[in-house]
């Protein structure tokens, strides 16, 4: 019972992540260790269930997915996103530079420990860690669009494309659903409750999961050191996009914090939830690495 509350705990971060435009469940996931026996019970969920499923029935199948620590993280999850939603896009519209200023914090931190999952550190881990980093800015810097169709047919991608983006960790799939055009629709659909709208939009993206992370665990397998180069990669381009002070115009980016002092009184609060969030990222990893330890 105890697993399974802290499981469900993780997924309620998770899910909070998710819906924030910038910021990756999946560095959720990086962050609290549970990164990789994720993606092996995800990559459990195909066709050769059925086969499971005929000889050992449903109890063979809960133990080939991993179903005692798959469902209480979903189970966080799905909670998480249903319920935490207005919170967050409350935060997001009200309280910008404090959520913002948490995040980056907290994702910078994760870059320190991801980075020190690295065994052998050598000229390909390098370039795979710099590509990670280039084309995770490079999406930051992408203008959002204006989706005109928004048929079921665009949803289904829609859902396919951000779950693959959700699951890397520095890779945000609600800024992905930005870019699309579709986050918004999606975030009122969750709002209030149009099951068409979801049901197709987690078809999408329970397609998308269950095959790319196959590729994942593939990775991970055969190429560790480079795969967990990229991701730190990944996270360390996202940066720009969690920045909490940015310039206010047409070109929105990146500015200096003391710009703001005439703009926002509390801007020196942020400093302080960074550091909340980074020291909450370093005691999960140091009371996480005790627990093993013991």
């Amino acid at each position: 019972m105890k697993k399974s509350l802290i499981l469900v705990a993780k997924g309620l971060a998770m899910g909070a992540a998710d819906v924030v435009p910038g910021v990756s469940g999946g560095t959720i996931a990086f962050i609290s260790g549970i990164y990789e026996t994720l993606l092996a019970s995800i990559s459990a969920v195909n066709f050769s269930l059925l086969g499971t499923f005929k000889k050992e029935g449903i109890p063979g199948v809960w133990r080939a997915v991993n179903g005692n620590f798959l469902l209480p993280l979903l189970s966080g999850i799905a909670i998480s996103i249903l319920s935490l939603a207005k919170v967050v896009t409350y935060l997001m519209d009200h309280h910008p530079i404090g959520i913002w200023s948490f995040f980056f914090g907290l994702v910078l931190a994760s870059i320190v420990l991801v980075v020190r999952m690295i065994r052998v550190p050598n000229g390909t881990v390098w370039v795979a860690g710099a590509a990670g980093a280039v084309l995770a800015y490079w999406i930051t810097t992408l203008t959002p669009g204006n989706a005109a169709d928004l048929s079921y047919g665009y949803l289904f991608f829609c859902g396919f494309i951000a779950i693959c983006a959700m699951i890397l960790p520095g890779i945000s799939g609600s800024f992905i659903l930005v870019l699309l055009g579709a986050y918004r629709f999606v975030l009122d659909s969750l709002h209030e409750r149009n099951l068409a709208v979801i049901g197709v939009f987690a078809a999408g993206a329970f397609i998308g999961i269950t095959s790319f992370s196959h590729v994942l665990k593939w990775l991970f397998a055969r190429f560790h050191d480079a795969t967990v180069a990229c991701l730190a990669g990944f996270m360390l381009g996202s940066l720009a996009k969690v920045w909490p002070w940015r310039t206010e115009g047409a070109v929105d980016g990146p500015d200096a914090p003391w710009n703001w002092v005439d703009k926002d009184p509390l801007w020196l609060t942020a400093f302080g939830l960074a550091a909340l969030g980074a020291l909450l990222v370093l005691g999960l990893e140091y009371w996480g690495s005790r627990r093993a330890q013991s």
